[in-house]
């Protein structure tokens, strides 16, 4: 768990100058991936496994920021969309470039090691049920009960 707050304090630092924080990361990336750029709040909280207060805040602050707006849902009038703008997507594609550019690395382990590791959170994570192997042995993201679509790959 130390090691998730290591890693997730370095995300954070490098979100900071675009205004983000990972958690509202995930939420601009997981609704830029869908195929109408909207989804449920509930929906939301699912997929990245938070409290529906999370997803609330979540939205309130990027909402606020003009990275996403509320919308009626089409078919459900008792559900709210989540749905990014245009702005959102250009923060969202600026962010991973970010992100990519800080040649974010474990720890700063050498190469063999965070490999290592890999395999290890990766064995894991099958035994789990987040992968399937196929017949050549690679392994594909599954969608378990509880997992986020889009996150299994992680």
């Amino acid at each position: 768990m130390r090691v998730q707050q290591i890693l997730l304090a370095r995300l954070n630092d490098l979100l900071e100058p675009l205004g983000l924080t990972f958690s509202r990361y995930e939420a601009l990336m997981l609704l830029s991936f869908t195929r109408t750029g909207s989804l449920p709040l509930a929906k939301i909280g699912e997929r990245l496994q938070v409290h529906r207060t999370s997803v609330t805040n979540t939205i309130d602050k990027l909402e606020a920021d003009g990275l996403v707006r509320r919308v009626p849902h089409g078919s459900d009038r008792r559900a709210v969309l989540a749905e990014i703008t245009p702005k959102g997507r250009k923060v969202a594609r600026r962010s991973t470039e970010v992100l990519n550019d800080a040649h974010f690395s474990i720890l700063e382990l050498a190469e063999a090691k965070a490999e290592e590791l890999t395999g290890i959170l990766r064995a894991l994570r099958l035994a789990a049920g987040d992968f399937v192997l196929d017949a050549a042995g690679r392994s594909h993201a599954e969608e378990p009960p509880g997992v986020p679509a889009g996150r299994a790959a992680r």
